[in-house]
């Protein structure tokens, strides 16, 4: 037996101290903590896989026009709760150049990162009908909107989508939607954390059935047109990002700063509801609040709740970086590919040395690289395989915590420097020594 990059005990006894009883339910940040203190503790750098953080500089086009805003004193005015006109126009281009869907400036409303924006938006869609009072999570997923959720008292209900590809997508959602109870669906695409990318028949599946049970659509597009196998770069030209849009008006598409245009310490995005859903009058809704319908309810009523509005200047940051990738000056798709180049890098390493990739297929196509992948080890559950890697100075969470069913780990790739490439394939030799040898 050779001896691991980090001394077990080191590991073993930080996981005691937080009192992390199961390793397959450790959050992304005690994950990271375990991480950081034993690095500390044995001196040898980790390899960072566990947070999906932005590993880029922040576009300059939203940093040069935020600090101008600021420059002209914007900070001391507040902002109008349905968002700065300049932003929402830009935002209605933005849609239409790389979707190809047409939502009005008036629909598209900035938020404080998409976090607030599923926020608002789930309280919105869990009051709109009574008898809707559950939310539908197409998993795996983004594990805070479960939390969200829980925050809210609204219930949830998920399934693992690793089985239900295709022709299968449909049936497994109409055996909930026809119970009655689902104000809404959720899924992200492409997927956090297994990167699949719902295509247009599954999309159009989900629309087809939004529109029969009157559900509203969440499409989670933070990570946007970063389905590296096809060129979405282009404004105004197919191949466009795909979307439910197509499908159904009852949507609502949630575009993040934060990925995209590495813009996440400044908490902005922007909420796109579709017209006629925007404009929808839900006698629950009007009964609660005033008459209004679903958009300004959205709006005047949660959003104004939550924050009293979205950061003023980065209004006019976001503002600028979809203006200047509809324009065709500024390539976002570009700066972020590296994700995808790093995780082609890393999964050759993992597969060498008896990994396998959990999420491995879109039906039959290899699945993208991009901003994140997941592995698995045979015969070990993810627990094991989570804190066995630790002792590898590799760190990365377990897909449990995700929704998915599967065995395995979400790694992220927006940390990974060009050395560790190297430290890692020495680590796999190590790995595969311990374990096959």
């Amino acid at each position: 037996m050779m001896e691991t990059p980090i001394k077990r005990e080191i590991v073993d006894g930080l996981v005691a101290e937080l009192g992390i009883n199961d390793f397959s339910k450790a959050t992304i940040r005690e994950v990271k903590q375990v991480a950081a203190k034993a690095e500390k503790a044995s001196g040898v750098e980790f390899i960072k896989m566990e947070m999906g953080i932005p590993g880029l500089p922040a576009a300059q086009v939203g940093v040069d026009a935020q600090v101008k805003a600021l420059q002209e004193g914007i900070a001391h005015s507040y902002p109008d709760i349905q968002g700065a006109p300049v932003l929402k126009q830009e935002a209605s281009r933005f849609v239409k150049a790389f979707i190809g869907v047409d939502v009005a400036p008036e629909c598209c409303v900035p938020v404080c990162g998409s976090m607030q924006g599923t926020f608002a938006s789930f309280l919105t869609c869990s009051q709109a009908d009574k008898k809707k009072d559950t939310v539908l999570f197409i998993d795996p997923g983004f594990p805070v909107q479960k939390m969200q959720l829980q925050v809210q008292g609204v219930k949830y209900e998920t399934f693992d989508v690793y089985d239900f590809r295709g022709e299968k997508l449909g049936p497994k959602l109409e055996s909930y939607l026809s119970k009655g109870n689902i104000c809404a669906i959720v899924y992200s695409n492409p997927n956090n954390p297994a990167w699949i990318c719902l295509n247009e028949d599954e999309l159009k599946s989900i629309g087809t059935l939004a529109t029969k049970y009157d559900t509203i659509v969440m499409e989670d597009l933070a990570y946007f047109a970063m389905d590296f196998r096809k060129n979405l770069s282009v404004p105004f030209q197919p191949p466009y990002q795909p979307t439910v849009g197509r499908y159904t008006d009852n949507y609502i598409l949630l575009i993040s700063g934060s990925k995209a245009f590495s813009y996440a310490g400044e908490r902005i995005g922007v909420t796109c509801i579709s017209n006629k859903l925007f404009h929808r009058h839900y006698p629950d809704l009007a009964a609660r609040y005033e008459g209004l319908p679903f958009g300004p309810t959205f709006s005047t009523r949660m959003l104004y709740a939550l924050s009293s509005g979205t950061s003023h200047s980065a209004q006019f940051a976001l503002a600028a970086m979809l203006k200047a990738a509809t324009d065709g000056t500024y390539d976002f798709r570009k700066e972020v590919s590296v994700y995808g180049e790093r995780a082609h890098k890393l999964k050759d390493i993992f597969c060498r040395y008896g990994f396998h990739i959990v999420y491995d297929k879109d039906l039959d196509e290899p699945v993208a690289d991009g901003f994140y992948f997941t592995i698995g080890y045979k015969g070990m559950t993810s627990g094991e395989l989570a804190k066995e890697l630790m002792y590898y100075g590799v760190s990365a969470i377990c897909l449990i915590t995700t929704g998915s069913h599967q065995e395995g780990l979400r790694v992220c790739t927006s940390f990974i420097e060009t050395h560790q490439y190297a430290q890692l394939e020495e680590r796999m030799k190590i790995w595969k020594a311990n374990h096959e040898g």
